[in-house]
């Protein structure tokens, strides 16, 4: 049984089920294995538990929000 482990940070309820759906039908495919037969799990790990760059992701957004707004 193929498992399958997503980590990212938090989306919606939306953008997991659509995630799950379309990352077990491309694995099905590509292995060769029926859909029924993959697990998937999603852990979401808050914008402050992960990084980028040395810094968390809450303040590289943070200072991407901030850069864009200038642009505009």
């Amino acid at each position: 049984m193929p498992y399958i482990s997503i980590e990212c940070g938090v989306i919606s309820d939306e953008q997991k089920e659509r995630l799950i759906k379309q990352i077990t039908e491309t694995s099905s495919e590509i292995m060769n294995v029926p859909a029924e037969f993959f697990s998937v799990t999603i852990k979401e790990l808050p914008d402050k538990n992960f990084g980028i760059g040395g810094k968390t992701i809450d303040k590289v957004k943070a200072e991407y929000i901030k850069e864009t707004s200038k642009i505009k």
